[in-house]
């Protein structure tokens, strides 16, 4: 009798170990007494009732992410592409996710497809490629708002790959070798019009540089003349001051009129026209000249006899006589 005791005990004690539950942290489990929806553990330390309650459904309350294979697409202007989606979700009610679909997992990677689909079949080839984010935001909208009554929360999603044909794909890949060959293009002109307008600004300002010098060196040649024939006008203005005070006579300045008039031609054939006065006072000079005798180098004439010719013949009869 001791022996059924012991071993009763030993029974009763693995049955209750056996229906002790520790719900690990960020889990929960769905309880179910006699088939129907009891409860929801969470994490922690649980005993359930022995063949009446069991745990319906272990989940886990992370995010999980679901990888969908690429999926045929049609857009609007009839281009058949694949694109493949990354879906970021997690469970927020347990219930709702164990009761709500049969399998919420297969649901969702359907609804994704579906959704895909409408959202790309309203956009062109160009616009699907260009409109990432728009149809990132649109999908994460409708699915979160058709997948609340399984209890899962859509956080994400994201267009992993969109691959066109190959057709379009080598149409894409010739209008971006046009396009970069333009943009090339125009690189190179744009370098070639901003040298030259480096060049012409340059020759603008050696042209301005070499101006402003040459009008320089042309004031400073003409300073220098002014300067010189100022000088000049004053050296003469001097000689003339000192003439002046020497207090000189008429013969002088008639002599310094003819150094004038000497200095005028140059040596160079030029016609003089002497003025009357000038004339009448060379006049005057040659009259005074011949009056006074001075000034006259020519020696006074003097009368020269012939020589007398002896005669033979007298010569000796006057000797006789004597």
């Amino acid at each position: 009798m001791q022996f059924v005791l012991i071993g009763i005990c030993v029974v009763i004690g693995l049955v209750i170990l056996c229906n002790i539950k520790i719900v690990p942290q960020a889990s929960e489990y769905v309880i179910e007494f006699l088939g129907k929806y009891k409860t929801t553990w969470g994490a922690g330390f649980h005993v359930k009732i022995p063949l009446l309650e069991s745990v319906a459904r272990r989940i886990t309350l992370k995010e999980q992410v679901m990888d969908s294979p690429p999926q045929p697409v049609i857009t609007k202007d009839n281009v058949t592409m694949q694109i493949d989606t990354v879906v970021y979700f997690k469970v927020f009610d347990s219930k709702l996710y164990t009761y709500g679909a049969v399998n919420p997992i297969t649901a969702l990677e359907n609804l994704t497809a579906t959704t895909l689909r409408n959202i790309v079949g309203e956009l062109e080839l160009d616009g699907t490629l260009t409109s990432r984010d728009k149809i990132n935001g649109n999908m994460t909208k409708l699915l979160d708002e058709a997948t609340d009554q399984w209890g899962i929360k859509v956080t994400r999603v994201e267009l992993k790959n969109i691959i066109p044909p190959k057709e379009i794909q080598q149409a894409m890949e010739k209008q971006m070798k046009a396009e970069r060959d333009k943009r090339e293009a125009l690189l190179k002109a744009e370098g070639h019009k901003a040298a030259a307008i480096t060049r012409a600004e340059g020759d603008k300002q050696a042209m301005i540089l070499a101006a402003e010098g040459e009008r320089d060196a042309r004031i400073a040649r003409a300073e220098g003349e002014a300067k010189a024939l100022l000088l000049a006008k004053q050296a003469e203005a001097d000689g003339i001051k000192a003439l002046i005070d020497s207090n000189p006579t008429a013969s002088i300045l008639e002599l310094k009129k003819y150094d004038s008039l000497i200095k005028m031609c140059d040596g160079k054939a030029a016609k003089i026209i002497i003025p009357t006065d000038a004339v009448n006072a060379v006049k005057n000079n040659v009259l005074f000249s011949e009056t006074t005798g001075l000034g006259n180098v020519t020696a006074e004439g003097v009368d020269v006899q012939p020589p007398k010719q002896e005669d033979a013949c007298c010569d000796d009869d006057t000797s006789n006589d004597l």
